[in-house]
C-alpha cells in the first residue's frame, strides 16, 4: 500500500447508493467519485489513485480490485456482510474494511416480529385467499404468543432484541448461544439452554446466527425431528441454516405448523420448495430495507470510512482481531498506545525481538489487544517505507522478526490506568509507560525508568544528563536563545542513584537537527532524543 500523504483530499470511490447524508460526511474532508451504476471496468480505471472504496453487496471486491488500488486503505460495506470482500487481499495489503454491524439490527428484529406474528395470525394466506373472493374465518384461525415458548438461536443484537421484544407479548424466551453469560442472560430474563433443550422445548424458534461451517444445515429433517409437533420456524438471519428442502417436506407432513423465511441459501431466488406452501410465509430479503437502516448503513459506513482514512482504529473493522468489545475508558488509551510505540522505537533506535505491551491497574480488566496492536502500528512506523496500518501491522512485525507479546497485570502505583512497552534493542532493555489524565490528556510518565510526567505533544525532547547543577539550566537557556518555546519539562533521576538524570521536554515547534546536535554537545548531556509525532 502506497503513501497517500501528497494527496492534498483523499479520494472516496463509491461504487453503490449509500445515504445522501453520508455522502455529504465524506465531503467534508475527501473528494466523493461517485460512481453508482458503473460497471467493473470503470470501478477498476477509478481506483487507481483511490484512498477508500465503498459498496454494498452488488460489487464483489476481490484480489484483482484490491490490487488494481495501489492507494487503498479501507474499503467500506454499507451493511453488515462482507462475502462480496476478500477479506484474505485486503489484510495483506493492509487494506482495513469496515461495516455498519449496527445499521439495521432495529430493523431486522422488527421484521422477525412481523414474520412472527404473520405465522401466528396466518396473515399471508387469509390476505390471499380474502383476495381471491373467499370468506374464510374459521379456515385461518391463528394462536396467541402470549404463554408460548420462543426459542432464540443467537442472542446476539438482534437476537436481543427479538427476546425483548417477544417478552412484552407475554412469552417465555429460552436462547441458545455458547458465548453469551449466564449472568447476561439472567439480566435480559432468557434462560440459556443447550441446542437440544431449546429445539425440543420451543413452540417458535427464531434464528439470527451467522452462517458458518457449524451453523450451515442446522435446522434440517433430523433436528426438526426433535421439535414439538406445530412447531414455527423463522429465519431473518442467513440462508444456508435451514434445509429448505427439508423445511418444505415438514410443513407439508405437518410436523411443523409453519415457517417464515427471508433468507435463502442462494440469492436472488425465485424458485424454491417453500414457495407453494401456503402456511410458509416468504420474503426477498427484507430484514434490513427500511428507509432508517438504510440510511444509518450509509451514514455508519461513511463515518467508519473517514475515520480509518484519518488513522484512527475503527473498532467494528471486520480484518481486526481485537479480542473483544473495546469499551468507552479503553479507547482514549488506543491513540496514547500508538504514540508510546513512536516513542519506544525512537528512544531505543530499533526494535525489539519481542516488543511486550503490558496493561496495568483498571486496564488489565479490558481486552490488551487493541492496545498492543496500536502500539505495534507505532513502534513500526518510523522502520518501513511502506504505510503501516493496522491491518498490516502484524505481518510487517513478521517480516522484521518482531513478536508482539500482551500482558495485563492488576498491580499500578500512582496512576490507574498505565500502557507500558517494554523490549531488548542491541542487548540493552528499553521502557516506555504512559498514561491518560483527565486535565493533562495522555502523559509519558516513564523512560527507561525513570520517572518524568510530560504531556506527550507533537514535539519533543528526551534528554539523558548528568544529575549536577547548570544542566537544565544550559538546555533551557539554549531552547530559549534560538527561538523555542518550551510547554512543559519536567526531570527525573536515575532509578539506579547511579548520578544520572533525565529531561523530559514539550516544544511548541520542530527543532533542527543542528540545534540537536548542538544541544547534545553541552556540558552535562549525554543523549539526547527528538520525537516528532
Amino acid at each position: 500500500m502506497s503513501d497517500t500523504s501528497h494527496l492534498d483530499r483523499p479520494i472516496v470511490v463509491v461504487a453503490e447508493a449509500i445515504a445522501e447524508a453520508g455522502i455529504d460526511a465524506l465531503r467534508e474532508g475527501c473528494d466523493v467519485r461517485d460512481l453508482v451504476g458503473a460497471d467493473r471496468s470503470e470501478v477498476l480505471a477509478a481506483l487507481k489513485d483511490a484512498s477508500a472504496l465503498i459498496v454494498r453487496s452488488a460489487t464483489t471486491v476481490d484480489r484483482e480490485m484490491i490490487e488494481a488500488a495501489p492507494m487503498l486503505e479501507v474499503v467500506g460495506r454499507a451493511g453488515i456482510g462482507v462475502d462480496n470482500i476478500d477479506l484474505d487481499a485486503a489484510t495483506e495489503q493492509g487494506v482495513m474494511v469496515v461495516n455498519a454491524p449496527n445499521a439495521n439490527t432495529i430493523s431486522a428484529a422488527e421484521h422477525t416480529m412481523a414474520l412472527l406474528l404473520a405465522q401466528a395470525r396466518r396473515v399471508a394466506e387469509a390476505d390471499a385467499s380474502l383476495r381471491e373472493g373467499r370468506w374464510d374465518r374459521k379456515k385461518f384461525q391463528g394462536v396467541e404468543l402470549h404463554g408460548k415458548t420462543l426459542g432464540v438461536l443467537g442472542l446476539g443484537k438482534i437476537g436481543t432484541l427479538v427476546a425483548q421484544r417477544a417478552s412484552a407479548f407475554g412469552m417465555t424466551i429460552v436462547a441458545y448461544d455458547p458465548y453469551v453469560s449466564a449472568d447476561r442472560a439472567r439480566r435480559l430474563g432468557v434462560e440459556m439452554l443447550t441446542l437440544e433443550e431449546v429445539f425440543s422445548r420451543s413452540d417458535i424458534i427464531t434464528i439470527h446466527l451467522p452462517r458458518t461451517p457449524e451453523t450451515e444445515n442446522l435446522v434440517n429433517t433430523e433436528s426438526i425431528a426433535t421439535m414439538k409437533d406445530g412447531v414455527r420456524i423463522i429465519n431473518v438471519a442467513r440462508g444456508g441454516i435451514v434445509n429448505e428442502a427439508d423445511l418444505a417436506d415438514a410443513v407439508r407432513s405437518g410436523k411443523v405448523g409453519g415457517a417464515a423465511v427471508d433468507v435463502f441459501d442462494v440469492e436472488p431466488k425465485t424458485d424454491s420448495p417453500l414457495f407453494g406452501i401456503p402456511e410458509v410465509t416468504v420474503t426477498p430479503h427484507l430484514g434490513a430495507s427500511t428507509v432508517e437502516a438504510q440510511d444509518k448503513a450509509g451514514t455508519a459506513v461513511a463515518q467508519a470510512v473517514a475515520e480509518a482514512l484519518s488513522g484512527q482504529l475503527v473498532l467494528s473493522a471486520v480484518n481486526l482481531d481485537l479480542g473483544a468489545t473495546v469499551s468507552d475508558e479503553v479507547k482514549p488509551f488506543i491513540s496514547l498506545a500508538e504514540q508510546l510505540g513512536r516513542i519506544f522505537a525512537i528512544q531505543a533506535k530499533g526494535l525489539p525481538n519481542d516488543l511486550i505491551v503490558t496493561a496495568k491497574g483498571r486496564l488489565a480488566d479490558e481486552p490488551v489487544r487493541p492496545l498492543a496492536l496500536s502500539a505495534l502500528k507505532g513502534a513500526l512506523a518510523g522502520s518501513t517505507e511502506e504505510a503501516v496500518s493496522y491491518v498490516n501491522a502484524p505481518l510487517i512485525a513478521a517480516s522484521k522478526g518482531v513478536r508482539l507479546i500482551e500482558e495485563a497485570k492488576g498491580e499500578t502505583s500512582d496512576y490507574q490506568s498505565v500502557i507500558r512497552l517494554t523490549g531488548t534493542v542491541n542487548g540493552v532493555e528499553r521502557t516506555i509507560a504512559g498514561t491518560v489524565m483527565s486535565r493533562k490528556g495522555p502523559v509519558l510518565i516513564g523512560v527507561d525508568g525513570y520517572a518524568i510526567e510530560v504531556p506527550i505533544t507533537k514535539y519533543m525532547l528526551l534528554v539523558r544528563n548528568d544529575d549536577s547543577p547548570g544542566c537544565i539550566g544550559r538546555v533551557g537557556t539554549y531552547l530559549g536563545v534560538n527561538g523555542y518555546n518550551i510547554a512543559d519539562m519536567v526531570v527525573g533521576r536515575a532509578p539506579d542513584g547511579s548520578g544520572g538524570a533525565m529531561m523530559g521536554i514539550s516544544v511548541d515547534s520542530p527543532l533542527s537537527s543542528g540545534d540537536l546536535s548542538a544541544i547534545a554537545a553541552l556540558d552535562g548531556i549525554s543523549a539526547v532524543r527528538y520525537i516528532e509525532l
